[in-house]
């Protein structure tokens, strides 16, 4: 197993950051890697239960991905199962993705744990998603301050 781990430093406070975590709303500005749209969605990690997303590229591609939000500790964390859907919409290996807050120096460091990763490979590739969709987080005007 694999695990991926990403931290950014935002200058605003946790309560704003873990906003944009977890509110539909918001998660629908930055979910998904750069080049993507949102295709359909049942989405909010604010509370425990399902949701999913299916995500469409300029090839018209589509990237469905499902799980349950099994713990959510306003404003401090939430953690969430994650699994691909394949083409047929079967749902394929489950792993475990944790986002995590908290103040820093007048700001907040924002942490992401992708655990349960099948190898360093699947690591890599979510590495690259994540990294293009918190680029999108980052550059959302009420995160910059």
């Amino acid at each position: 197993m694999s695990e991926l781990k990403i931290e950014r430093i935002f200058p605003v406070p946790p309560e704003k950051v873990f906003a944009f975590l977890i509110q539909t709303d918001h998660l629908l500005k930055w979910w998904g890697p750069e080049g993507v749209s949102m295709k359909e969605h049942n989405l909010d990690l604010s509370r425990p239960g399902a949701w999913s997303s299916t995500l469409v590229n300029s090839n018209g591609d589509l990237h469905k991905m499902s799980g349950v939000v099994v713990a959510v500790d306003p404003p401090n964390s939430v953690e969430f199962t994650w699994g691909w859907h394949d083409h047929k919409d079967q749902r394929g290996y489950e792993s475990r993705v944790r986002f995590e807050v908290r103040e820093r120096d007048g700001g907040t460091l924002f942490q992401l744990t992708h655990s349960g990763l099948t190898d360093e490979e699947a690591a890599a590739n979510h590495g690259k998603g994540w990294a293009s969709a918190l680029r999108k987080l980052e550059n959302i005007p009420e995160l910059r301050n």
